[in-house]
Formats: structure tokens, C-alpha cells, sequence
């Protein structure tokens, strides 16, 4: 069954006037009785398919995002959020791939101390969050990623990232410096 026009128009506008994703569960609050939320938001989605502005699937909910072959244009007018300093981005990546993740842990798989610094960094820009302690001596806190770090990264679920595997250098090929390459020598 296709969706009425005004459960259209009342997703679109949750959707616009959200800070955030929006799930089904919560447009399925605000539509009538018997109306599937699941159905509209495909249904608004294909409506907005080829767009200036799409409807995507992230954080577990759908937002409405810029094309992507419109986004570099706007790159020009558009202030575009300082990017993550590489110590961060180590540190976010570690987090996002071994969560729930101990401080110390973090330092241990970095080879180097975590400054607090960039940890408050992480937290400020809410793409990590306290997720408890663990039960050992100490007690250490636990961090883990949060929805604002999927939406940031435009991901549904941490399901979506890489896989490490992926991500990991090719070891330099052996044979490629052998003898054999060697330019000839004057003679």
C-alpha cells in the first residue's frame, strides 16, 4: 500500500526539522494509527532519490544529506567542520573497532600515552562516551562510540565500518628488490 500524501509531508518534516537521524520508531510516534513508518520513509526516500538533497540511511535512522555529486560545489560556501587530528583519528578508530575499550588498552594497541586532551576533544564533539567500567582493579572507565560518531561518518551501524582487513597495508612485495631489477652495470 503506498502511503498517504500527508504521512509524506509530516515525515518530510520531522525529518527536516530533526538535529538528529530519525528512526522509525520515533516517526512511527508521531504518524497516525496503522500507518507504517517503515513504508513511508522508503516511499520519501524514493521521492527524494536524485536530488539536490537525499534522504539516507544513517545512525539507525534516515537524515536528510547533500547529494554527493553536488557536495564538492558547495564545498565553496559551505563551512566544512576542521577535520580530526591524526592522533584523534587513531584514537577514534581504536575505540570504534574494539569497543567497550579501556584508556589503557587505547595506549597499548597506539604504542604511545593518550593525552586527555584529545580525549575531551572526542567527548566535546560527542563521537564517544563512557560506556561503564570494567570489572578489574581500578575499575577503568569503558569508551565506546556513539550515534553522533555514525552520523558523523555517515554510517547506519558500526556493522557498516571497514573491515579491518581491508584497511591493513600490503606488505612491500620481497621479490620486487631482487637481482633480478637491478639496473645493468657500465661495462
Amino acid at each position: 500500500m503506498t502511503p498517504d500524501e500527508q504521512h509524506l509531508r509530516l515525515a518530510e518534516a520531522m525529518v527536516f526539522a530533526a538535529a538528529g537521524p530519525v528512526s522509525a520508531r520515533q516517526l512511527s510516534q508521531v504518524l497516525p494509527d496503522g500507518a507504517d513508518a517503515e513504508a513511508v520513509m522508503a516511499a520519501l526516500a524514493a521521492h527524494y532519490a536524485g536530488r539536490g538533497v537525499e534522504l539516507v540511511r544513517v545512525a539507525g535512522g534516515v537524515q536528510f544529506r547533500t547529494a554527493p555529486d553536488l557536495a564538492f560545489r558547495l564545498r565553496r560556501v559551505v563551512q566544512v567542520p576542521r577535520r580530526l587530528p591524526r592522533v584523534a583519528m587513531e584514537t577514534l578508530a581504536i575505540i570504534a573497532y574494539h569497543q567497550p575499550i579501556t584508556r589503557g588498552d587505547i595506549e597499548d594497541m597506539r604504542g604511545a600515552s593518550l593525552s586527555q586532551a584529545t580525549l575531551d576533544a572526542l567527548l566535546e564533539l560527542g563521537l564517544v562516551a563512557p560506556q561503564g567500567r570494567r570489572d578489574s582493579p581500578g575499575r577503568p572507565a569503558l569508551w565506546g562510540t556513539t550515534p553522533a560518531f555514525l552520523t558523523h561518518f555517515g554510517l547506519n551501524s558500526l556493522r557498516d565500518l571497514p573491515r579491518r582487513e581491508d584497511l591493513l597495508l600490503e606488505p612491500p612485495d620481497v621479490a620486487a628488490g631482487s637481482a633480478d631489477d637491478s639496473p645493468p652495470a657500465d661495462g
